[in-house]
């Protein structure tokens, strides 16, 4: 499969990209991964998708002098190695990864269209975000994209501490900025961090957002 790798920086860490042609995606890419044999009956989008996130998973562990690929653990998520956290993300034709010795999140979303905010919204935001969102300069599907991408960061960052499926409502946008966010945990995220206040940074790349939460 043809990629393209770069880096850039988002607050303190150092995101690693991939972008990739799907269309060039052989069914020997795979065998590059010690896992293959767990997508023999994937589809096609999915297996170009996890193999463009455990290259960019690969470069950023290449900061840290590993060289394993991450494996899959019971609840899909990245195995990554001791003392080492990590986060992949998505979206479309390119993939993220992010590797620190602190817990972390990264999130990449399309940007959502007018209308596809105005049917997702409710689910994301309540009655109060949805103001603070609407108060910003931002236009709103541009402002909802990057809540719903800071939420979905946020998780990934503490997900090893979160109950059950919490849903995007058990994380309460406090703030907005130009460049971070701040959202506070509800008890339904986890009772032992129920009301900290976690700051997420975000970015805007042509029609993509980056979110990354630690």
């Amino acid at each position: 499969m043809h990629t393209t790798s770069t880096t850039f920086r988002l607050a303190s860490h150092r995101l690693h990209r991939v972008d990739f042609l799907p269309d060039t995606f052989r069914e020997h890419d795979l065998l590059w991964l010690p896992h293959h044999h767990q997508f023999t009956h994937a589809g096609r989008k999915r297996k170009a998708e996890h193999l463009a996130g455990r290259i960019a998973a690969m470069y950023a562990l290449g900061e840290y002098g590993e060289k394993r690929v991450p494996g899959i653990g019971e609840q899909r998520q990245p195995l990554w190695p001791a003392g080492l956290y990590g986060s992949i993300s998505h979206s479309e034709t390119t993939a993220l990864a992010v590797v620190s010795p602190r817990p972390v999140g990264v999130d990449l979303e399309t940007l959502f269209t007018a209308r596809l905010s105005d049917e997702l919204a409710d689910s994301i935001v309540d009655a109060d975000e949805q103001a603070l969102l609407r108060a910003t300069s931002l236009p709103f599907p541009l402002a909802l994209t990057v809540a719903f991408s800071a939420k979905e960061s946020l998780f990934k960052a503490r997900s090893t501490l979160a109950l059950p499926l919490p849903g995007f409502h058990s994380a309460r946008l406090m703030a907005f900025t130009t460049d971070t966010l701040a959202l506070q945990l509800n008890p339904t995220f986890s009772p032992s961090l129920a009301g900290q206040c976690m700051t997420v940074h975000w970015t805007h790349i042509a029609q993509k957002i980056v979110t990354v939460s630690q």
